[in-house]
């Protein structure tokens, strides 16, 4: 049996507890929720992109100040607009902090106001002769520019990063990404009585 690394498992604990404390906004996401948790429960390697093929990750979806527009990156290998996101490593202190470091290193932006978790998505991926990953849990967070739309900087994992207005999303685009965008503005913004 393979040893998990102390930092992995310290995510493990983050993850499980990040998870068991968080009140989903509906019976979807409630039952992705228990879902992650299961494979947490069954997989101490769970944090890990090397110790199995079905594992969590931390992405994170940014909107301006004003909450008009989004910043999304145009993913190098699979073609299509997306928030920033991956693996999580061992020198991140949380799955927050995963999403944190992720987002800095693919949209250059530093100063962000990272949020709460908003939403939850199950993903397989394509087959691939490097990668042993098959399938991403991922933890959602949304984070905001508070100096309005800085300027990102392309990283190599993208072909492009850029503001796109809420109403005039990119295409190609991610499935999930409409549904991430209204939970985004739902977690920087309270709903209406």
């Amino acid at each position: 049996m393979t040893t998990v690394p102390a930092p992995y498992a310290r995510l493990h604990e983050d993850a499980t507890s990040l998870l068991e404390g968080w009140t989903a906004p509906n019976a979807p996401q409630d039952s992705l929720r228990r879902e992650f948790l299961a494979v947490l429960a069954a997989e101490p390697r769970a944090m890990w992109r090397h110790g199995t093929g079905v594992h969590l990750t931390a992405s994170c979806l940014v909107l301006d100040a004003d909450r008009s527009q989004v910043l999304l990156t145009l993913h190098a290998k699979i073609g299509i607009w997306l928030p920033f996101g991956g693996h999580v490593e061992p020198e991140d202190r949380s799955v927050r902090g995963a999403a944190a470091r992720e987002t800095r290193e693919e949209s250059g932006l530093v100063g962000l106001e990272l949020g709460d978790l908003v939403d939850l998505d199950r993903h397989a991926l394509p087959a691939s002769q490097y990668s042993a990953c098959a399938e991403h849990l991922d933890l959602r967070f949304v984070a905001v520019d508070p100096a309005g739309r800085s300027a990102p900087v392309v990283s190599d994992e993208s072909e492009d990063v850029r503001w796109w207005p809420l109403d005039r999303l990119p295409a190609p685009i991610g499935e999930d990404v409409e549904r991430l965008v209204r939970a985004g503005i739902a977690g920087v913004i309270p709903p209406r009585p």
